[in-house]
């Protein structure tokens, strides 16, 4: 127990130096919010989900996946027998880019701090990589999303699953490849993980 209060106010205190991050003029000056990230309220996470940046929803809001591409994870959650209660849901970059673009290069790696360390706090044992960006965060630059996803890779000492962002699959539609992937890839995901918390 008191591990958890630990962690919590190391989670609090990093939020709160997150949120007053101008390290990217460009995000700071077009941000409503730093988004850094939605915890599980009953400590450790079962598993860390982490996409690339924040949209208009997500900035508006303050919290990741919160549209479009949030409702759709949350219901592929479902299917594959996860709880999104029991994970972590992070971005790679903590505001988001105007026009939703890519985050640039020295955005991710001015941002990379944070996430290194909300990793080390969580300590979570799997992380999911939605979509390209994350997955190159975290198997580096070369990555081919078909040539990684399916299977777990140890980075760091956690298993790191790349799959598809929900948005892919919003793009190509209910019958496309990109939904049918994420939702296979979350499946595994869920039997690697066990039984219920």
């Amino acid at each position: 127990m008191a591990r958890t209060a630990e962690a919590a106010a190391d989670w609090t205190a990093l939020a709160g130096a997150a949120r007053a991050c101008v390290a990217c003029p460009e995000l700071a000056a077009t941000r409503q919010h730093v988004v850094v990230g939605d915890v599980p309220a009953s400590g450790r996470p079962r598993l860390v989900l982490v996409g690339e940046a924040p949209g208009a929803t997500e900035d508006e809001t303050g919290r990741p996946f919160v549209g479009r591409s949030g409702m759709l994870l949350d219901q592929l959650l479902g299917e594959a027998g996860l709880d999104r209660a029991t994970a972590a849901v992070l971005n790679i970059v903590k505001c988001r880019p105007p026009g939703n673009r890519t985050p640039k290069a020295p955005e991710v790696a001015r941002c990379s701090g944070w996430l290194r360390r909300q990793l080390d706090l969580l300590d979570a044992p799997v992380v999911v990589a939605l979509g390209l960006s994350s997955a190159r965060w975290f198997l580096g630059p070369r990555t081919v999303l078909a040539a990684v996803r399916g299977r777990p890779h140890e980075v760091d000492g956690r298993a790191v699953w790349a799959t598809y962002h929900p948005s892919a699959a919003i793009r190509f539609g209910p019958r496309g490849a990109p939904r049918a992937g994420l939702l296979a890839d979350l499946t595994a995901v869920a039997g690697s993980l066990g039984g219920a918390p």
